[in-house]
């Protein structure tokens, strides 16, 4: 009886650890919980940190960051100073294990989640979670900030990036390792500095 008793306690705690460990359809961010989710994750906003655990998101995330809306208006003021826009901090690696993954898309007030994004990234302000990561399609009225680039950034004012695979289109254009076409009022990469387009298809050395 007590070996019986055991056995079905053990298989207890294992079957609610499968359930918790199932793929979510509609989950919550910040969560220490929620850490696989087909369908849709809403969020308000994560960190890199070891007490939230990294999503990996099949389908949607939604972010409602409202707070973040003025951040975008500080950069605005800094306009005609691109240098002092955080090169540095995008410059810093990202680290995927700890960063949320989203297959799929990301909508957004404004996007400040390091985060590595498979698909279309949306912003109805900008895009400035530096160190991240889009594989795909950035769109955001105002700025677009990752660590990597790879595809297409697309907004009205800058994107800046550490590294560029693909195109950057927007009034000032800026990346520090470019295999990329810029276009845009002005444009930097490692190897020169030019107006209305610029490129660079060579290895950094």
């Amino acid at each position: 009886m007590i070996g019986l008793f055991t056995g079905t306690m053990i298989s207890a705690q294992d079957s609610v650890y499968a359930v918790s460990d199932r793929p979510k359809f509609i989950a919550f961010s910040p969560s220490k919980e929620t850490k696989n989710v087909n369908g849709m994750l809403i969020k308000y906003y994560d960190e890199i940190d070891q007490e939230i655990q990294p999503k990996k998101v099949n389908g949607i995330g939604l972010g409602f960051n409202g707070l973040g809306v003025f951040f975008p208006v500080l950069f605005l003021v800094n306009i005609t100073s691109i240098d002092n826009w955080g090169i540095s901090d995008i410059g810093s690696e990202p680290l995927p294990d700890k960063m949320n993954t989203i297959n799929g898309m990301q909508l957004s007030i404004v996007n400040m989640e390091p985060t590595v994004t498979n698909g279309l990234e949306l912003s109805l302000s900008s895009n400035i979670g530096a160190p991240s990561v889009i594989n795909g399609v950035a769109i955001s009225p105002l700025y677009n900030f990752h660590h990597t680039t790879k595809g297409a950034a697309i907004s009205t004012l800058a994107n800046v990036s550490q590294k560029c695979r693909g195109i950057q289109v927007a009034l000032i254009n800026v990346c520090k390792d470019s295999r990329a076409i810029q276009i845009g009022f002005w444009n930097e990469n490692e190897k020169r500095k030019m107006p209305l387009i610029n490129w660079n298809f060579k290895n950094k050395k």
